[in-house]
């Protein structure tokens, strides 16, 4: 999906993902001293916002301006200080930044070139003793999980993403990498009548 569609589809409802942040997000985000952040490819700025909530100062990127319009909504309806969440309209695949603490991609479907860029861009704009942390849809889950893209050209693995930071030439150490489980309750848009499992990747590193 190009921004157009995006927008047309964040447009289209009032929250098209939950307003409160991911839970692999959450939950490896919690031991982190908070500093300056960004959540690449940000949608509608769940995460961005729960990073600022947590102290965070964060930068929310997406091309999707709609998208981060009714983040920037929700912010102020919740009380999020202002200016800790700054809304940049722009592409995962070119953004740069610097002298980050952390890095944020939580769900970006793209190609593998595409999805390569923005890693690196993702990894680059850390400064050393930064935080990368990916969750996305796992390949596996496409044949042993439920819901998330059927095209399994946007899915991958832990080993392609740390293949990915090994060919921009990224020098890390791994905190975390692998598959993860996340429940799926019934009535959440996905097929049967009780809760399921979806299959995640999740990989945590620390730039060196």
């Amino acid at each position: 999906m190009d921004s157009k569609a995006w927008d047309e589809r964040y447009a289209a409802t009032e929250l098209v993902w939950s307003a409160g942040p991911n839970q692999f997000v959450a939950a490896e985000c919690a031991d982190l001293e908070p500093g300056i952040a960004v959540d690449l490819a940000a949608g509608e700025g769940r995460n961005a916002i729960w990073l600022a909530q947590q102290g965070w100062n964060v930068t929310a990127v997406d091309y999707s301006q709609v998208g981060l319009d009714k983040g920037a909504r929700l912010a102020a309806e919740i009380g999020v200080r202002p200016g800790t969440v700054h809304w940049v309209c722009a592409d995962a695949t070119t953004w740069i930044g610097a002298h980050l603490d952390l890095a944020v991609i939580a769900y970006l479907q793209l190609s593998r070139a595409e999805r390569a860029a923005a890693h690196r861009n993702a990894f680059n704009a850390l400064k050393p003793g930064g935080t990368f942390l990916l969750v996305a849809h796992d390949s596996t889950n496409l044949a042993e999980g439920t819901g998330g893209p059927q095209d399994p050209a946007v899915l991958m693995t832990a080993e392609d993403v740390l293949a990915d930071l090994d060919a921009a030439g990224g020098a890390y150490d791994v905190v975390k990498a692998g598959r993860v489980a996340r429940t799926v309750q019934a009535g959440d848009d996905h097929r049967g009548d009780q809760a399921l499992t979806a299959w995640d990747c999740l990989v945590r590193v620390t730039k060196r």
